[in-house]
């Protein structure tokens, strides 16, 4: 009986230990989905990781994240702006290395002192800060932004590198920053609740030795509800390379995104948010 009892908390102790790194968003943090319905597996990458992100025993955002080009595919957020400081630290997720490490985003430094954990292991589990030094016409660009949230530690968890991309910097500086912080709030005037997914396309070039994709394009879609009765939805895409943003319907964005992924046809939203 007490062997039995035993293996019950263990059990417990184990899927705890599961509850940053998941299975699925339908059955962890749904509530940063439209409908609590995520985009289709048309986006699955080949070694995908599902990402609750939590940071100080709170969940702020999803991420899909891809192991083998060690970016993000997308990540998922209701939009909060506010003002506020810039967060200056980044994090890593500990449960990419195994699910027997925090499950809160850490600095690399506490996972390599406090948890000794070896710098080659959680290199092999995804991007790390060395990977985006001394980079040339990139920067870390972020797929959530910080900007989008309204406290310091929401803005906080949008700095970890499973949130990252390696952006081209005049755009990262200009029109996708223009998107985020001016026709964001142009959107959203009316909407009581707006659910965003922001992803990457993987491209052909890489960083860091071939470590880190970078992305052949960035793109954002939102679905925002004005009242019980109306919804409305825009999106846009932009080329890695060049400092221009496109803005389209959800539907002409799905369809893009099922041509560049090729696997498939893309759904990002339930199908109650409008495609037009």
């Amino acid at each position: 009986m007490l062997w039995l009892l035993l293996l019950q908390v263990l059990a417990s102790c184990l899927l705890l230990g599961h509850s940053e790194v998941v299975k699925s968003f339908e059955t962890s943090c749904p509530q940063f989905f439209f409908r609590e319905i995520p985009p289709n597996d048309a986006l699955e990458p080949q070694k995908p990781a599902w990402i609750c992100q939590r940071y100080k025993n709170q969940y702020y955002f999803a991420t899909l994240y891809d192991r083998k080009m060690r970016i993000p595919v997308y990540s998922a957020y209701i939009y909060q702006p506010g003002p506020g400081k810039r967060p200056k630290t980044w994090l890593v997720e500990p449960q990419l290395i195994g699910p027997a490490y925090p499950k809160t985003m850490e600095k690399e430094w506490t996972l390599l002192n406090r948890y000794n954990v070896s710098l080659e292991k959680l290199r092999q589990s995804q991007a790390i800060l060395h990977d985006y030094k001394n980079l040339t016409g990139l920067n870390r660009g972020h797929l959530n932004p910080n900007g989008h949230h309204d406290d310091y530690s929401s803005r906080m968890a949008t700095f970890t590198l499973t949130n990252i991309v390696p952006q081209d910097e005049k755009l990262n500086g200009g029109a996708w920053n223009n998107y985020e912080q001016q026709t964001m709030i142009r959107r959203t005037q009316g909407c009581t609740i707006t659910y965003v997914i922001v992803g990457a396309v993987p491209g052909n070039n890489y960083i860091a030795k071939g470590r880190v994709n970078k992305p052949s394009h960035l793109w954002s879609a939102a679905c925002c509800m004005v009242d019980n009765n109306y919804i409305k939805a825009w999106a846009v895409i932009a080329e890695n390379d060049k400092n221009q943003v496109q803005l389209l319907t959800l539907g002409e964005l799905e369809d893009t995104l099922t041509e560049l992924y090729g696997r498939g046809q893309v759904s990002l939203f339930d199908s109650d948010c409008p495609r037009e």
